[in-house]
């Protein structure tokens, strides 16, 4: 590698980190939007894909992603396969936000790549390492003391098995997304977000969501914030940085989004709790680490949650 190549790389790759550094920090912000646009989740996730729809639809027709846009019946069908389960990802973190507090369920929903190592010992016979089963029993004990579940107090556990449904969901659709390879990731989010239009339009009132008022700022920057630039910033990054770089930075998400519940809300996690927390995200970045990378070009990471994405009550809608 020549000096002026080394360079370009490093340039690259410092550009990457603060792209990825700057996604996580919106993904850490999230909730916050969630919680004050004072819709129900279901309306919060409706408007999220309406909005997001018409910023990345916009954003892939000036980049010109439509032209040659390589979708075939069969990947443009897995594509909208994903985007079911990344819809309503949204909607099971968005529940957890409320039934628990954002900190809760921001960590909670980091076990999702052991959903992603699990389903893909399952269903493609993928070798699961004994070091993986190790950082799984690892997380396991991190979630029970995160959960702060004990035989006089239960905990928040609807918003525990909320975060973890969201979770499951997002693995799957990132196992079914991994298939759509060879296509923007942009257009890929774009097919998601779409199909959450006509799937969740039965279950938003639009009545509920009339007079929210300032609200409907919130709404929007669900939209152009938090889905369009989110992900723009997120596939810019993976392109330059390497997987445990990625790996690693992905962590400023759930630490941002503490520190902003505590902020905003006065919610902070526990003694106990805490203690669960480095043990989920440790476990969580060797899982990380240790999967292949996955191209961005093929696959169209969530979220997050927004996704990207996680005590004391949370607070009521507004």
């Amino acid at each position: 590698m020549t000096t002026e190549t080394a360079q370009t790389a490093a340039s690259a790759s410092r550009r990457g980190t603060v792209e990825l550094t700057l996604a996580m920090v919106l993904s850490g912000t999230l909730g916050v939007f969630v919680v004050e646009s004072g819709a129900s989740p279901f309306e919060v996730v409706f408007f999220r894909c309406l909005f997001g729809a018409l910023a990345l639809g916009a954003y892939c027709l000036a980049r010109g992603y439509f032209t040659d846009h390589a979708f075939t019946p069969r990947k443009l069908a897995l594509a909208a396969l994903g985007g079911v389960f990344i819809v309503f990802n949204w909607v099971f973190l968005f529940e957890a936000y409320e039934e628990s507090s954002i900190s809760l369920a921001t960590v909670v929903y980091h076990t999702q790549p052991f959903y992603v190592v699990l389903l893909g010992a399952l269903l493609f016979k993928e070798r699961l390492t004994a070091a993986a089963f190790g950082w799984l029993g690892v997380a396991f004990v991190g979630l029970v003391l995160v959960s702060g579940v004990s035989p006089t107090d239960p905990g928040p556990l609807a918003g525990l098995g909320f975060a973890l449904l969201a979770a499951l969901f997002y693995a799957v659709s990132t196992v079914i997304t991994k298939r759509v390879t060879g296509v923007k990731p942009h257009l890929v989010a774009l097919v998601q977000v779409l199909v959450g239009i006509p799937l969740l339009l039965p279950f938003a009132d639009f009545a509920a969501v009339s007079g929210l008022g300032a609200g409907w700022a919130w709404l929007v920057g669900l939209g152009l914030i938090h889905t369009c630039l989110m992900y723009v910033l997120m596939y810019s990054a993976y392109q330059k940085l390497a997987t445990a770089k990625i790996a690693v930075l992905a962590f400023v998400y759930p630490a941002v989004a503490m520190v902003v519940d505590r902020a905003v809300y006065g919610h902070h996690i526990g003694l106990v709790q805490a203690l669960g927390v480095p043990l989920i995200l440790l476990a969580s970045l060797r899982i990380n680490r240790a999967r292949p990378r996955t191209v961005a070009r093929s696959t169209a990471p969530q979220v997050p949650a927004t996704t990207p994405a996680p005590a004391p009550a949370g607070p009521s809608r507004r």
